[in-house]
């Protein structure tokens, strides 16, 4: 069966999906309605529930995995999916949550030793013991936990995938840019998104905790390396550089950036997050556009279409 996000407009759709998000709201006329976010290991699509009830409300909620009819249309740019039929899975009907999750492309054990073969080329030993402190510590969830709810990585051990893309395209310029620092450059890129593990509910339905809504990923990994310096009796300037790269790597204040990049390693830091970041929504949108055609809008690339050449396949 084709995945959800692989069907054309006016396909039919009799999927199992699995709702990631459910959001309740009430339309002008004060009808109430739930918009879902439906998935399967292809990807995600939006969905309008008409009409709704509180039976709805306890039936359909994030985790649940249901049966939907309709089919796909084109709502804004982008296609949703016009809901038929909708109900919850029977118990006999067999269907796992791991049957509707996309994960990363490589199993999560080899991202790890990947990422693990970069801190064997750090020669500062605060470097490097602070980042095998903490990596150490939420090893179990960087290995499983996306890097977002939505737009980039935003699957299971997509935090990880991010990471791993990161030190690659980090190692590449080191070679291109001999004055970067690898140390300070690797650490950074291993250590700027770990916070999300305490931001994010984990790798199903993702959500945001309430310490990740009041204190935000950034703070949360500066207060953690401010804490591992002290448990490993580290108090070299190093402990300094790596927070400011946390801090920084949003790269401006509108884009959530406590600090704009004031180190040499903070600004490509910021420049690799950014290219990674994109090139995965561009490679995801692509990849279920069929060649000579435009993609879906994506709204966090200025919400722009992409062209896919005819030659591309």
């Amino acid at each position: 069966m084709k995945g959800i996000t692989t069907l054309g407009v006016g396909e039919a759709v009799d999927h199992f999906l699995l709702i990631k998000q459910a959001t309740k709201a009430v339309t002008t006329q004060g009808s109430p309605f739930m918009t879902l976010i439906l998935q399967d290991k292809s990807g995600d699509i939006e969905a309008k529930l008409w009409d709704t009830t509180d039976e709805h409300e306890r039936l359909y909620h994030p985790e649940a995995i249901v049966r939907v009819g309709g089919e796909i249309h084109h709502y804004r740019g982008k296609n949703q999916l016009r809901i038929k039929s909708i109900r919850p899975m029977k118990e006999e009907e067999g269907i796992q949550l791991s049957d509707l999750v996309p994960a990363a492309e490589k199993p999560k054990e080899v991202l790890m030793e990947e990422l693990q073969q970069f801190l064997f080329e750090m020669q500062n030993a605060n470097i490097q013991r602070l980042t095998r402190h903490i990596l150490k510590k939420y090893q179990t969830k960087i290995m499983t936990y996306p890097a977002a709810t939505k737009n980039h990585h935003d699957y299971v051990s997509g935090l990880i995938d991010h990471v791993v893309s990161m030190l690659k395209l980090g190692k590449a310029l080191c070679e291109l840019y001999p004055t970067l620092n690898r140390d300070i450059l690797y650490a950074g890129i291993i250590l700027h998104d770990i916070g999300k593990v305490r931001e994010l509910s984990g790798a199903i339905a993702t959500s945001y905790t309430v310490e990740g809504n009041l204190l935000g990923h950034i703070t949360i990994m500066v207060t953690e390396i401010d804490k591992a310096a002290e448990e490993l009796q580290i108090e070299g300037e190093e402990v300094m550089v790596l927070q400011h790269l946390v801090l920084s790597h949003h790269g401006k204040e509108e884009w959530g950036s406590p600090k704009k990049p004031m180190i040499r390693e903070a600004e490509i830091l910021h420049y690799i997050d950014n290219i990674d970041a994109k090139m995965n929504m561009l490679n995801r949108a692509l990849k279920k556009t069929p060649p000579g055609e435009f993609s879906e809008r994506m709204f966090p690339l200025d919400n722009r279409s992409f062209y896919r050449p005819t030659f591309d396949e």
